[in-house]
């Protein structure tokens, strides 16, 4: 399973959000530095209101949704890539996780300190992706040293010192690697690094329960700053996240609409990261279950297979598959199939997102 990293300054809200995210209190909260010292891991399912919608066209017993893994990984301090405030710990955690979520204060709030003393979401990115660039830096530069002896008889090696060298000017420029441009062959070369600042990144801007329908001034500032990574910005209150936990769930929907919003953001959090994972959905679905898979892009129809089982991949013989939107538009199988809309797919076929997907398969 993809990991997401849940990664910011100390008390801007990150260990609340995933205490949120896993509906439990795993994760300490607290109003000081420092409270999440090993990193918390939770697993959340991903919100998808199409389950719902299989289930019913199949009478399932029972749902099954997709799940994400996320790691509260403690707060970073300036100087971390210098070993400052466990730096180097808490570095190499983020170096573990496939993706990051970089939680930002967007909220004033009195009663928790800002370990600046202050309120700049824009400073607090530089002070993360900052600390983020030095490392991969230091880490490209003693990369290149040791790269630079084995290219003399090695091409491999010469192939690997050409991107480093692409990629040591951008971080000497202060820019994350994710600008770098290189090939697909040319990142698998340095996938084994883990740079830091070359994993993808989306900002879960964190809101007070007064600016989640419409953000703020701050967001809006932060959206402009993260242009050039490319990075989808996600509000979210977690203390709007926090007191739904304490909420029966009749009441949710209530205090949700009180505040303008149909969600307090982590719904749509979870599947922004989903997707920032290259994460897709195909379905199966029966009187026994309707399920989720989880796939990444690109994967061909026996590689799905192989994810329910492997011997599924190894006997594929074929995949009758109907999209989501025709199948519940039409209300059943039978109905799809009578409109010649349930197709035979082969071991070429590329799985689309929202497939519903039966397998046919030799033992």
């Amino acid at each position: 399973m993809l990991k997401a990293g849940i990664v910011g300054l100390p008390n801007v809200g990150k260990s609340t959000l995933f205490n949120a995210l896993v509906a439990n209190a795993k994760a300490q909260a607290a109003n000081f530095p420092f409270c999440t010292i090993e990193p918390n891991v939770g697993v959340v399912a991903v919100p998808d209101r199409r389950l719902e919608s299989l289930a019913k066209i199949s009478s399932s017993a029972e749902i099954i949704p997709a799940r994400v893994e996320f790691v509260d990984i403690a707060g970073l301090v300036q100087g971390a890539s210098q070993g400052e405030g466990l730096g180097n710990q808490f570095l190499a955690n983020i170096r573990e996780v496939d993706a990051i979520v970089h939680v930002v204060r967007c909220f004033e709030n009195d009663d928790i300190v800002h370990v600046s003393g202050s309120i700049d979401p824009l400073r607090d990115i530089d002070i993360i992706n900052l600390e983020l660039a030095l490392a991969d830096l230091s880490q490209i530069e003693r990369r290149i040293e040791r790269v630079r002896k084995q290219a003399r008889t090695h091409k491999e090696a010469q192939a690997e010192l050409q991107v480093l060298e692409i990629l040591l000017p951008v971080l000497n420029e202060g820019k994350s690697a994710r600008q770098a441009v290189l090939t697909e062959a040319e990142d698998l070369l340095i996938k084994p690094l883990g740079l830091l600042t070359r994993k993808p990144v989306i900002y879960a801007a964190n809101v007070s329960e007064e600016d989640l329908a419409t953000g703020n001034e701050w967001v809006e500032k932060v959206r402009i700053m993260t242009q050039p990574d490319q990075a989808q910005v996600v509000i979210v209150s977690a203390q709007v996240e926090a007191e739904l936990i304490e909420l029966p769930e009749a009441d949710r929907a209530d205090f949700l609409e009180s505040l303008g919003v149909e969600e307090g953001g982590l719904k749509s959090l979870i599947r922004a990261t989903y997707e920032l994972l290259g994460l897709r959905t195909y379905f199966t679905t029966g009187p026994k279950e309707t399920r989720a898979w989880t796939i990444k892009s690109g994967m061909l129809a026996p590689q799905a297979a192989g994810v329910i089982h492997t011997d599924f991949e190894r006997g594929f013989i074929r995949a009758e598959t109907v999209s989501y939107d025709e199948l519940a538009a039409l209300g059943s199988m039978n109905s799809a199939k009578e409109k010649g809309l349930v197709r035979s797919e082969g071991k070429d076929y590329i799985v689309q997102e929202g497939d519903v997907m039966l397998f046919r398969f030799n033992v």
